[in-house]
């Protein structure tokens, strides 16, 4: 991360342009050390094939968000959303870049995430308990799935804070009907510890994506409709407001996914890890 910064500010072009997936993979590396420090084990040190399913799921799961961010792609001119610039010409190329920036954005997040659960939110102490009924969450998997299609029926940049909600509605509550991890699942045992550590992985990343991607060369800016002249680096300051919600969802739908590859565990329901560790 310290030699792509260096290299950036000194002028090299091509970690310029690459920036973002170099200086994540390092973030990565060095995020996933502190855990192995703190737990004994981690992502790359213990659980590489778990990692290589997540680097799998994150890939599809951002070309998901590229989807709703240009539901007509192959019109260039319409991005709802968020815009990119100063692209690597050679198509081929691009989408290496693509994919391998889009590679890092889950394991980024739950790596983030597990150093919030073995730190700031280590202690399990009882809380409030939420326990949903079944027909509420019944509607709150219709609501999920009608704010899913929505978008994609009628385009709009007014419905940005939609997509970081409707896939958490709609996945969540799956995920806790078929007794896979979810945060619906936790509060009813009143533990919010996956909760909190993912919403503040999502906002310390959140941060980290737009001060790392204002300098770089290939960059990406924004169209929020929202206080939209207001930002912060490149983002629209209430524009942060969807990165803990974004968390959320991703790891949503990592453990949907997840879920569809192996049969359930007995125990993996009430998994303090982030993610599906292959011991458990």
């Amino acid at each position: 991360m310290i030699a792509a910064e260096a290299l950036l500010f000194g002028g090299n072009q091509i970690v310029g342009r690459w920036f973002t997936p170099i200086v994540w993979t390092g973030y990565i590396l060095f995020v996933d050390a502190l855990v192995y420090k703190l737990k004994g084990q981690s992502l790359l040190t213990a659980e590489r094939l778990e990692l290589l399913i997540i680097v799998v799921i994150s890939i599809g799961g951002w070309w998901l968000c590229e989807f709703y961010n240009a539901p007509r792609f192959w019109k260039s001119d319409l991005e709802l959303w968020w815009h990119y610039h100063n692209l690597e010409p050679n198509l081929m190329l691009r989408r290496v870049g693509y994919d391998w920036a889009f590679a890092t954005i889950f394991p980024l997040l739950f790596i983030t995430a597990e150093l919030f659960r073995l730190t700031i939110f280590k202690r399990s102490t009882p809380q409030t308990t939420i326990k949903l009924s079944k027909p509420a969450v019944i509607m709150l998997i219709v609501l999920g799935g009608l704010g899913a299609i929505m978008p994609l029926i009628y385009p709009s940049p007014w419905f940005a804070p939609v997509i970081w909600l409707s896939l958490i509605l709609l996945l969540d509550p799956i995920n806790a009907m078929r007794g896979w991890p979810s945060i619906a699942g936790d509060l009813a045992r009143g533990d919010w510890r996956r909760l909190w550590s993912l919403l503040a992985s999502g906002l310390v990343c959140g941060f980290l994506w737009e001060f790392f991607n204002y300098w770089a060369i290939s960059k990406w800016t924004y169209t929020v409709l929202y206080l939209g002249n207001i930002k912060i680096f490149e983002m629209p300051v209430l524009g942060f407001l969807g990165f803990p919600p974004f968390a959320i969802e991703c790891w949503a739908m990592y453990i949907f996914f997840r879920s569809l590859l192996t049969p359930k565990p007995v125990s993996l329901s009430t998994s303090e890890s982030i993610w599906i560790e292959s011991n458990v």
